[in-house]
């Protein structure tokens, strides 16, 4: 790790605890304890949501809250299992079991500490916002239709994707079962129909699974449960090296980047979203070494992947919480719940979880984005949002992302690719009013404003506006609207200036961005068209030309 990354720590721990007191840490402590209440059900059920047990992911909450928490580049993240990373993580195990589960969270792991040791942060916020939205809300489907075997109490086969999980349930016969769609009926309405009075101060997902709980076990129904946890934060079913452990590393790369990419998309736009709200900056590079460290360390004890998560992180910031001791209360407290309240949680029923996952799943969209698409009729922002989120639950995140990202990037091209071309003639009226002295023309000339980027997409549309102008003396094309230009925009630029030469006319340049120059330096095209024939202005260039046709 470099000095500069080695710095970085101490520094934000030194601002952040700067005149830290007693009464600093009584917020933190009940802040922490809040965040607890919330995230005991929801490690409960991201757990076997991703393919493992609940104990596992009240393990990954532990430690992240510790490790990624003690390490976190902003005082208020709070990381654990989310239901994003859930939906990636499910089909890993089905696929190729547990150990590779784990294997992949060290991998991903590996490549997110890279992505902070190299400050390579900023390049997640080049995916643009529609493909998130799209995969978000694809991920939220993934995790709402593999919660409905739990919810109808029924198991039905198993499949390569959510699409056809969901098609399946009108191909094959089976029996729901009442009790269990009446068990996550009250969650999912519990969640929902809460008074925010009281849901501000115990989450409705708490009180929904005590609920059902006790009426599981009052009325005696025949429900499946979450079984045994163990009184321990190092799991019997954890990572181990043996002779299978690196059988499937080969598949299991393109995973590990799903799960990395994940990963450090969904931990910068909390910390983004969570910046916003306390006006507290986050250090992204610290962030993800944080990351990085901890879901290095977390698969030797049995968890899964974490990410920092929004809604946890959210209720720290309105529980009043002030530093990162917020994380670390909450990662003890979840701890003590593991010694103190296993014989409780180990009869939670499984529909309760289900309620609970679907409640998020409907949650988790980004309502307000989607919304604001489709009100204002961005038709580009709606087709990535759509087809990243097909891509999504029918194929698997990498793949969703890389599509998203292509599609977007072809509108992009698509729209930047109509560049404007506008001939004008040249008016001698107003270049007098501007103070220049100029009696007549001496020879035809016109000015060409260019507006757009001078890149590969736009080529034809250019060598078409070009050639429907009249063969002037001197043509003079207006840049100060092109911000770059390519290899195919040089070789337009440069069929123009032999055509020009063809018929003993010359080519000049006004008001050329700095970019744009240097590209035609390292062409070689700025000497060919002649330092005499570059100019700052279009007017600068009118009196060269008219000067020197009358010289002629």
């Amino acid at each position: 790790m470099r000095a500069a990354n080695l710095r970085i720590l101490p520094n934000l721990l030194r601002r952040e605890f700067a005149g830290y007191t007693a009464a600093t840490f009584q917020k933190d402590l009940l802040a922490g304890i809040t965040v607890a209440a919330v995230a005991l059900p929801l490690a409960l059920a991201f757990g076997i949501a991703s393919g493992a047990t609940p104990a596992a992911g009240l393990v990954t909450a532990i430690l992240s809250g510790l490790i990624i928490g003690g390490l976190s580049g902003a005082p208020f993240q709070i990381s654990g299992p989310t239901g994003a990373m859930s939906a990636v993580l499910i089909v890993i195990a089905n696929r190729f079991g547990a150990n590779a589960l784990f294997l992949v969270g060290v991998l991903s792991g590996i490549l997110i500490l890279l992505v902070g040791i190299f400050r390579l942060g900023r390049v997640v916020g080049l995916i643009p916002r529609p493909v998130i939205t799209g995969f978000t809300s694809g991920i939220a489907l993934i995790i709402f239709v593999g919660q409905i075997d739990n919810f109808l109490g029924v198991k039905t086969p198993g499949t390569e994707n959510a699409m056809a999980k969901l098609a399946g349930y009108f191909e094959h016969a089976f029996s729901p079962n009442w009790q269990t769609m009446l068990i996550g009926a009250i969650v999912f309405a519990i969640i929902f129909l809460l008074p925010g009075s009281i849901s501000r101060r115990v989450p409705g997902s708490l009180i929904g699974l005590a609920l059902v709980t006790v009426l599981a076990q009052v009325l005696h129904f025949n429900v499946p449960v979450i079984g045994d946890i163990p009184r321990s934060i190092l799991l019997d079913e954890r990572l181990t090296f043996n002779a299978d452990t690196f059988a499937h590393l080969p598949d299991l790369i393109i995973p590990a980047v799903s799960v990395a990419a994940l990963g450090a998309i969904e931990s910068l736009l909390c910390g983004a979203v969570c910046a916003n709200a306390t006006g507290k900056k986050m250090d992204s590079d610290q962030e993800l070494v944080a990351q990085g460290v901890g879901n290095l360390i977390i698969p030797f004890f049995g968890g899964v992947p974490a990410t920092a998560a929004i809604a946890r992180s959210s209720v720290g910031i309105a529980s009043g919480g002030v530093t990162r001791m917020v994380s670390i209360v909450h990662g003890l407290v979840l701890l003590l719940c593991v010694f103190a309240l296993g014989p409780i949680l180990a009869v939670v029923p499984l529909a309760g979880l289900a309620g609970v996952l679907m409640a998020t799943a409907v949650r988790m969209n980004e309502w307000r984005e989607i919304r604001w698409m489709l009100n204002h009729r961005f038709k580009s922002s709606i087709t990535a949002f759509a087809v990243t989120m097909l891509a999504t639950a029918w194929l698997d995140l990498t793949q969703a992302i890389l599509i998203g990202m292509a599609l977007s990037a072809l509108i992009f091209m698509w729209r930047v690719s109509d560049v404007s071309v506008e001939r004008r003639e040249v008016d001698l009226a107003a270049l007098r009013k501007q103070g220049h002295v100029i009696d007549r023309l001496h020879d035809s000339m016109a000015v060409i404003y260019v507006t757009g980027p001078m890149f590969f997409a736009a080529a034809g549309s250019l060598r078409e506006s070009f050639e429907e102008h009249p063969e002037d003396r001197a043509l003079i094309l207006s840049m100060r609207g092109v911000p770059l230009i390519d290899v195919s925009g040089l070789e337009v630029l440069e069929e123009l200036l032999e055509k020009q030469r063809a018929r003993n006319g010359v080519l000049m340049l006004a008001a050329v961005q700095p970019a744009v120059r240097e590209m035609l330096e390292r062409a070689g095209l700025a000497g060919r068209i002649g330092a005499d024939n570059i100019f700052w202005s279009a007017d600068k260039a009118i009196l060269a030309a008219n000067a020197r046709f009358a010289a002629e």
